[in-house]
């Protein structure tokens, strides 16, 4: 198979579904008493929803379209929940006819719309974090402050919907610790300020954050999070919340890239290595890939993947700036200090293996910037769900 896709003259990227199931299976070992629903955006491949389903895995999704997209698996619509806060009328009514009845909000007019066009459902209150110490922090957007959430709730409650639960995002690509602690520090101050208003919330849903593993930064040093830091302070993190003195609390997570990425390859190729002075009278050196920012490499402003050249084991190499083959100066990597080891002698067309990048690699191409098409995709593994947990 891979010495079929060497060759292969078209891009592809290749998802490990085995590789996938162990690390869902390893994931529900470490977190025994916490629930996973796959955030879809990081991968809406039907293969890959459909293995992860079989495993027991729900969804998080956040547009009707995602919505019947994870209910095409054959999960429960109880499952599947809308964790998107932006939604209109429209998105909320579909959704609920397609049988969800849990959605996220972090506002009294988001919760109005909720009790209009999905009544008696549950809601979950957003709380924002900092998103401090992660890749992309996503506190703006998103959330509101704890002192909100008993308004948000009590209006939820008041407006005939269970105001059933609390989430949060501690920032995609989460690289500490700490801010699961002081997530965990955020949740029990509110469900005590809630319990006070008499609102006693039975799900806590810690959402996403956990890393891949194997990116670099953007100099091409490697990403090293403490991953075994980051499950004990949620493990501890359960157990305390769980002691306080609420109604008993289920738990959630809902993991993207930390599921995906390391596990979907990209198989591109070269489409020229060149060298010329810049104004400064400097020499530099630059790989163009058929595979860029525009079609597979979004993520490439934050951190830079690892390449491999199958057809030029042991070769002499220059340090290159690495960049997609569009006529956009963004499309590129390696730009702040940072180069990338390539063989000197490789020429147009050969092949080249793009790794750790099975993350948000196809959800965000679409019609293919500058007439370079968006990337197809491969599969392989997956026979069953007891093979892929082996």
């Amino acid at each position: 198979m891979r010495a079929a896709l060497d060759a292969a003259v078209e891009d592809t990227i290749v998802y490990d579904l085995d590789g996938i199931g162990r690390q869902y299976t390893a994931l529900c070992a470490e977190l025994p008493r916490v629930a996973v629903r796959f955030a879809m955006k990081s991968c809406p491949v039907d293969e890959v929803l459909g293995h992860l389903a079989r495993l027991g895995s729900g969804f998080d999704a956040a547009s009707p379209q995602e919505v019947a997209q994870a209910l095409r698996t054959g999960v429960a619509p109880g499952l599947v929940h809308y964790g998107n806060t932006v939604k209109s009328d429209r998105n909320i009514a579909e959704a609920y006819r397609l049988g969800v009845r849990d959605f996220a909000t972090d506002s009294p007019e988001d919760v109005a719309a909720i009790a209009e066009h999905a009544p008696g459902s549950r809601v979950f209150c957003r709380i924002a974090t900092t998103g401090e110490g992660a890749l992309w922090g996503l506190g703006r957007k998103f959330g509101c402050s704890p002192e909100d959430v008993p308004r948000v709730l009590g209006a939820a409650r008041g407006a005939g919907l269970v105001p059933a639960g609390l989430s949060l995002h501690v920032g995609s690509q989460q690289m500490t610790a700490e801010a699961w602690v002081a997530a965990i520090d955020s949740l029990a101050a509110v469900l005590e300020a809630l319990g006070r208003r008499g609102i006693t919330p039975d799900r806590i849903n810690l959402g996403g954050g956990l890393p891949a593993l194997g990116v670099l930064d953007r100099h091409g040093r490697p990403l090293v999070p403490p991953l075994d830091k980051m499950f004990t302070a949620i493990r501890e993190g359960v157990e305390r919340l769980r002691a306080l003195d609420t109604a008993p609390l289920t738990f959630l997570v809902e993991p993207g890239r930390h599921l995906v990425a390391d596990h979907g390859a990209i198989r591109a190729h070269a489409a020229r290595l060149t060298s010329r002075h810049r104004l400064d009278g400097t020499r530099e050196d630059w790989l163009y890939l058929s595979c860029g920012k525009f079609n597979g490499l979004y993520e490439i402003d934050q951190l830079q993947y690892r390449l491999a050249f199958p057809t030029h084991s042991g070769a002499e190499c220059v340090d290159a700036v690495v960049a997609g083959p569009t006529c956009d100066s963004d499309d590129a990597y390696a730009r702040e200090g940072g180069r990338v080891r390539v063989p000197r002698d490789i020429a147009s067309g050969d092949p080249v293996w793009i790794h750790s990048c099975g993350a948000y690699a196809t959800s965000y191409t679409t019609r293919g910037f500058n007439g370079f098409a968006p990337l197809p995709y491969t599969c392989v593994g997956g026979g069953s769900p007891d093979g892929a947990e082996a």
